[in-house]
């Protein structure tokens, strides 16, 4: 009988789709039964895989994504702190207070009141970054292939990414129009460890496709969004994204949705000048 090997992809394929469960489910309590039937490792192996993948063990994984999670809903929403501490599985919210403190060195109500308060590094709000008010668009869900990243935003491998995937549109012969460029980034910097950082890079397709080796595939939510347009180098994008967050959201009268944004590219970078770039980002409102 042939072994089937697993590759590395495989296990980052499987981990992939634990982390997005993990994130789906901060209110449970999370089973470590439930997450190895779910990857298709063994409960024997799958703390050591895990850690081989994510670089942190599973537990830590779990605590600092509802920490995170808690951090952002406490300054970008005004969701009660009792609500959010059941919202991310804390049974009373003086069990995320307690946790909250070990790793910020400040409680969540004093971080909600203290807007000036930043948990890793300061908002860059910059004068020179001139955005337009965003349009306000609903959009349809959408299927994507993508690969994902982890490390600092502003040194991942983008373009080998999308090498990847177009290389895969032309294998699978899956060109069609439309076809868009997108990154999903999960975590917040200013609140997450710069080599922890999560980044789906995709494109969005519109023909049937099954996910294969390190190309995963996934739906790109639907819904409300405030689209604004950047023209502008992409190393400057991390001044757009504080601006907006530190300036446009607590002006303008929205929430946040409990869902990820993310960002089209317009054009080519290998084709336009750094100045002309032009990117789209859609904060997903309600």
């Amino acid at each position: 009988m042939q072994r089937k090997v697993i590759t590395r992809e495989e296990y980052a394929k499987r981990i992939n789709i634990i982390i997005d469960y993990i994130a789906n489910n901060l209110d449970g309590e999370i089973d470590l039964q439930k997450l190895a039937g779910v990857s298709g490792f063994s409960p024997f192996h799958f703390h050591r895989i895990f850690k081989a993948i994510v670089g942190e063990s599973l537990g830590a994984f779990i605590v600092r994504m509802r920490i995170e999670t808690a951090a952002r809903l406490l300054r970008y929403t005004a969701v009660p702190v009792q609500d959010i501490a059941y919202s991310v599985g804390y049974n009373v919210p003086s069990s995320l207070t307690k946790v909250f403190k070990q790793f910020y060195a400040i409680s969540p109500i004093d971080y909600r009141n203290n807007k000036n308060h930043t948990i890793m590094r300061p908002l860059q709000i910059s004068e020179d970054v001139k955005l337009k008010d965003p349009k306000i668009v609903e959009l349809s869900p959408r299927k994507a292939i993508y690969v994902r990243l982890q490390g600092d935003y502003r040194t991942m491998d983008y373009c080998g990414a999308y090498n990847k995937l177009w290389a895969f549109i032309k294998e699978n012969k899956l060109f069609t129009a439309g076809i868009e460029a997108i990154t999903i980034s999960h975590d917040d910097p200013k609140v997450t460890d710069t080599d922890k950082l999560r980044t789906d890079v995709c494109l969005a397709v519109h023909k049937e496709v099954l996910p294969k080796g390190e190309i995963g595939i996934r739906d790109i939510p639907g819904g409300k969004f405030a689209v604004f347009t950047y023209i502008g180098p992409y190393d400057k994008l991390i001044n757009v994204f504080d601006t907006i967050y530190g300036k446009w959201l607590p002006e303008s009268g929205y929430e946040l949705r409990m869902e990820c944004g993310f960002e089209k590219y317009v054009n080519d970078s290998s084709k336009v000048a750094p100045e002309k770039l032009k990117t789209e980002i859609y904060l997903p409102i309600q």
